[in-house]
């Protein structure tokens, strides 16, 4: 059986009713610098977007999941990205939305659960990131969970008139 089920948090897919969750977090340009964004998304592509979400990984080389607590509010999303079952690896990408949701363990708990379904169910060789080297959480979160850095970007991302050096963290499925 597989279990995307942890003690405080789920993982789950994508439903119609995520638009307004979605749409909220697309739209933050705070967070634009994490996924590399630099417009807004509509409401209708993301519509769209979700009406495809049904997708298998192995076709859309995608996965993406909502951190849901028990009671069934949004916390965040976590996906797969840039799928390779050739060479068995993925990128991961996790956000925490509200700001007092963080540093709670469910960002944790919801990599786990990842890592966990990844390898055992994906039958993944290793996972990567990338992680702005002033987000200091991030790199916190992902080393706890065996993560190496194995490398630096040096000025790889243009953010706010500046730019920005990046870490590359890899996990390997031993």
């Amino acid at each position: 059986m597989i279990t995307l089920k942890g003690k405080n948090i789920y993982l789950r897919a994508l439903e119609p009713e995520d638009l307004e969750f979605i749409h909220t977090i697309e739209n933050d340009e705070s967070l634009w610098e994490l996924s590399n964004t630099i417009t807004p998304y509509s409401k209708f592509l993301i519509k769209q977007y979700l009406e495809h979400s049904h997708k298998d990984i192995f076709e859309v080389k995608q996965l993406r999941l909502v951190i849901s607590s028990y009671n069934d509010k949004p916390l965040g999303m976590i996906d797969l990205f840039d799928f390779d079952f050739k060479n068995g690896r993925a990128g991961v990408g996790i956000l925490v939305k509200e700001s007092i949701d963080r540093q709670l363990g469910y960002g944790s708990e919801a990599l786990q659960l990842l890592i966990n379904y990844s390898f055992t169910h994906l039958g993944l060789h290793q996972l990567y990131c990338n992680i702005s080297e002033e987000n200091q959480p991030s790199i916190n979160l992902f080393t706890s969970k065996g993560f190496y850095k194995i490398g630096l970007k040096k000025d790889w991302n243009y953010v706010n008139g500046d730019f920005k050096s990046e870490y590359l963290f890899q996990l390997l499925n031993k």
